[in-house]
């Protein structure tokens, strides 16, 4: 039975009650997780461009592997938890992982290749765990609290991408821009992530009927109209979104902002993202998570177009930062929360991680077709391409989903 049926049609669905403690310890574990992952990505463009002096293309292929290498694992972590009922077990194994990484980074120095398959590692880490840790929230969650649930752990998460960058900042201020410091604190942090999500966090099985899930099971989804759809406009959207760095390194060029700002413009759309995360969760539960979701990259349009403004210094980029935050918040976590609404229960995992992994792809694609753009033409040439391409693309998904 699909959780969507378990609503009364015609009735707005009304947003009550407590959300259950699974939502907050696992807030706690991305919290955490997440401060070592964003150190981490607020050092990467000043390590790979400023130090290690590498091209826009070199720049691309890496953010684009570090981004895209979850898609094939996102699928198999949520296949594994599915067909094991042990999603904690599946994340568990997704974070510890991805903590590993966090040592064997200074171990590959200068080296573009020994970097590249630290990232790869470190991603498929993060592939592995999570859908089956967005399978755990919305399993434990009322169905009419989805969107607000999702919504806070975002929030939570946010924290910690606040926090990760600020602290970047301040070891790089402080001891220079040695990357041995950053990587071993990385690591503290996602060691207690761990230990957190092996003591606190409990599974909710009573709302999945066990039973041997199949592979045919999983690929049988695609045949539902209303999830085809909406993984297909995912992935299509993911295709127009440039990576988080790309923004900040042509935002940092183009406003004229000082080099050692570029650590720090993460917590622009950190913060904005940490504000609106759990309030645009609730609407999206009232209004329809959907049309959230769509209206989050009609704001991303609105952070490209910020990008074409020269010398705009601080104003452009707080405006840029802000549309980007509420970009985040209008869609990380709403899609999940979206999909969680009609995938069922015993496959909720396996169907997260379909739609997650077409964005996955689609998003590395873009970082190295950006990256290849920056290197052959002028940046706002560039931008005005991704502009017009993203607008083709809002057009194209408000037609693919207006039946639906």
């Amino acid at each position: 039975m699909y959780v969507a049926s378990t609503r009364s049609p015609g009735r707005t669905p009304r947003v009550s009650g407590r959300l259950p403690g699974t939502v907050f310890a696992l807030g706690t574990v991305s919290l955490l997780t997440d401060i070592s992952a964003e150190m981490v990505t607020a050092f990467l463009p000043v390590y790979l461009i400023y130090t290690l002096q590498m091209s826009y293309v070199q720049f691309g292929l890496l953010d684009g592997l570090y981004t895209g290498a979850t898609a094939v694992l996102r699928l198999v972590g949520g296949y594994v938890s599915d067909r094991t009922s042990r999603p904690k077990l599946v994340a568990v194994f997704g974070y510890g992982l991805s903590t590993v990484t966090k040592l064997l980074f200074p171990l590959a120095g200068a080296s573009s290749v020994g970097i590249g398959g630290v990232l790869a590692v470190d991603r498929a880490g993060k592939g592995i765990r999570t859908a089956p840790r967005d399978a755990l929230i919305s399993l434990a969650t009322p169905p009419d609290q989805l969107g607000t649930a999702f919504g806070v752990h975002r929030a939570m998460d946010t924290v910690g991408a606040l926090c990760g960058p600020l602290l970047t900042f301040l070891i790089l201020y402080q001891l220079g821009s040695a990357a041995g410091p950053v990587f071993v604190v990385s690591f503290v942090f996602a060691a207690i992530g761990l230990v957190v999500l092996l003591a606190f966090v409990r599974e909710h099985r009573g709302r999945v009927q066990r039973k041997r899930v199949s592979l045919k099971a999983g690929l049988d989804l695609m045949r539902d109209t209303k999830f085809r759809r909406a993984t297909i406009a995912a992935a299509l959207l993911g295709l127009v979104t440039i990576s988080d760095a790309f923004v900040f390194v042509v935002l940092q060029k183009v406003s004229d902002i000082p080099v050692g700002f570029l650590p720090l413009l993460p917590l622009g759309t950190a913060a904005v993202f940490l504000l609106g995360a759990a309030p645009i969760g609730r609407m999206a539960d009232r209004f329809g998570r959907w049309r959230v979701f769509f209206v989050g990259h009609v704001l991303l349009l609105v952070a490209y177009l910020m990008l074409l403004v020269p010398q705009g210094g601080f104003t452009t980029a707080a405006v840029a930062l802000a549309a980007h935050g509420l970009f985040y918040a209008c869609t990380d976590g709403v899609l999940s929360a979206y999909a969680s609404g009609f995938v069922p229960a015993d496959l909720r995992a396996t169907g997260l991680a379909t739609i997650q992994t077409g964005q996955a792809l689609t998003r590395m694609v873009s970082s190295v077709v950006f990256g290849v753009m920056l290197a052959a033409m002028a940046m706002s040439t560039a931008v005005i391409a991704l502009v017009v391409v993203l607008v083709v693309a809002l057009v194209a998904v408000a037609l693919l989903v207006r039946s639906a």
